[in-house]
């Protein structure tokens, strides 16, 4: 039986900045990469969706970025690899002690937003990123876009590794995302969403932008928590995908 995880970026609220409802997300994913705090969330908001996924059964990833909490992480920095490094490490040490004290663990490490984009093309960041969770703990899966050069980056250094695709961002024709800057990059509807994800897990292809058929092996799905729809979207991801026989099973374990 073919099987696939179904994941989503969550501990990102504060207060004044809502952007997911976390515990419906954690109803239907097998796996939730949390805020590491950089980009976007606050220490208690964080620990609350830690105790969620722990209670639900919901695999931890931790989802470092950019230190770029006014643009959520989603503007391209200039970092030099020492500080690069230093931020990761940080986040995860931050994270991995949050788990922790709601009796949870980390399990795997999926970057965000510019940063997770940034070094599945950019080698140098690449490895500024794996040789940080190198550091931390080299049992950690880093989880990264499908066809990037981290995960190169990462098998060559010994990491274990997974590949991902999203059900709610449209593709170019090479395989790499389209820039939310651009028309059309972002998906809503949950019924095209789940019937492309349904076809990538059983054929292995997604349809880009302009039409062609792009070749995308995945081991874990995601479904962001801050777009618009996104519940209705992760559900009927979820519903489709198991109803075409394909088991929905986290990609790491703790």
């Amino acid at each position: 039986m073919t099987t696939i995880d179904l994941n989503s970026d969550l501990g990102e609220n504060v207060p004044d900045r809502v952007v997911s409802d976390d515990e419906s997300m954690l109803r239907i994913v097998t796996s939730a990469n949390v805020s590491s705090g950089f980009h976007a969330g606050s220490p208690e908001g964080i620990r609350e969706t830690l105790a969620a996924a722990v209670r639900g059964g919901v695999v931890i990833g931790a989802h470092p970025g950019y230190r770029d909490y006014a643009n959520f992480g989603r503007t391209n920095v200039d970092i030099d690899s020492a500080t690069l490094q230093a931020h990761v490490e940080y986040q995860l040490g931050a994270l991995m002690g949050l788990a922790s004290a709601v009796g949870g663990k980390v399990a795997y490490v999926k970057p965000h937003g510019a940063l997770y984009n940034t070094i599945a093309r950019d080698e140098r960041q690449a490895k500024d990123v794996v040789a940080a969770i190198r550091a931390v703990d080299p049992g950690l899966v880093l989880l990264g876009l499908s066809g990037g050069v981290v995960l190169d980056v990462a098998e060559r250094a010994g990491l274990r590794t997974a590949a991902e695709a999203f059900a709610d961002r449209a593709y170019q024709p090479d395989g790499q995302l389209v820039s939310r800057s651009q028309e059309g990059a972002v998906l809503h509807d949950p019924t095209a969403v789940a019937e492309r994800m349904v076809r990538l897990a059983s054929e292995g292809v997604i349809r880009a932008i302009d039409g062609t058929d792009v070749p995308v092996a995945a081991q874990s799905i995601c479904v962001h928590g801050d777009s618009a729809g996104s519940i209705a979207m992760a559900a009927e991801t979820k519903r489709l995908l198991q109803a075409a026989g394909i088991e929905i099973a986290p990609f790491a374990r703790a």
